[in-house]
């Protein structure tokens, strides 16, 4: 087990991601505490995960829920091995047809909040510890529509580098897990049933050169890595799990000859 013994703490763990995450995390030894607004969705992370999982209601629009909630799991488990500051929400934001409120909720959730996790798990970090943050591949991909959640993703490419050279002194490790479009509530907004999701995920599956989205569990995988001593000597780099999305751009299949 790679995180036999490990505590973790997962901001926006009852849902997507972050969910996969503590669930392998589990598996592989650790305890967890979970972060989430909705109530019924931490209640069921709970029923599923067990006695290994302690959820936590918070906001992170609200810096003393972040702190409240960083105190009630190391008081449950201990000090920290493990960061995931993976909770965000999506959404579009076009020119002219944006107010101030849902721009300003997309940059205190994905960008302010990250930040105060990071800052409010600080003083109970174990030396060596890892901290991981969740990217996108918005940061570079200029999409059409999505401002404010790329100006997130973009500052949070920044913060992890500038993070990694502050907690190197401790021996802190400091990385980010970059997704594509992956299977995750986050499409909610866009997409709010089965056939709409279905529409949306066949038009972005020719954008991706594996020709699909990905799975939670993918990203899962590569943030496990990261948490582990596998990455021991990693330090601001950016893991993207995106099918080549950013990378290979010109083998989706938009661009392949017929």
């Amino acid at each position: 087990m790679r995180l036999q013994g490990k505590t973790a703490f997962i901001t926006g763990g009852n849902s997507g991601i972050g969910l996969a995450t503590a669930r392998l995390f589990i598996a592989e030894g650790a305890r967890v505490a979970i972060t989430g607004r909705n109530p019924e969705t931490l209640d069921a992370a709970r029923a599923e995960l067990g006695a290994n999982l302690l959820t936590l209601q918070a906001d992170l629009k609200d810096v003393a829920s972040i702190e409240r909630a960083v105190g009630e799991a190391v008081k449950a488990f201990g000090k920290l091995d493990i960061v995931f500051a993976n909770a965000g929400i999506g959404g579009v934001t076009p020119v002219g047809q944006t107010s101030f409120q849902v721009f300003d909720d997309i940059i205190q959730t994905n960008l302010t909040g990250v930040f105060f996790t990071i800052q409010a798990a600080a003083p109970h970090l174990k030396d060596k510890a890892s901290i991981i943050l969740n990217g996108s591949v918005h940061a570079v991909l200029g999409a059409p529509g999505w401002s404010a959640y790329a100006a997130t993703k973009g500052a949070v490419r920044s913060m992890t580098r500038v993070l990694a050279s502050e907690f190197a002194p401790r021996g802190i490790r400091v990385n980010q897990v970059t997704p594509g479009a992956a299977r995750t509530p986050v499409w909610s907004p866009l997409a709010s049933t089965s056939d709409q999701m279905a529409a949306l995920e066949q038009r972005l599956a020719t954008s991706i050169p594996l020709g699909r989205m990905g799975e939670a569990d993918e990203v899962a995988q590569a943030v496990l890595f990261l948490a582990s001593d596998a990455s021991s000597n990693v330090v601001a780099a950016e893991i993207v799990v995106d099918g080549g999305t950013i990378g290979a751009p010109h083998g989706a299949p938009v661009h392949r000859r017929a």
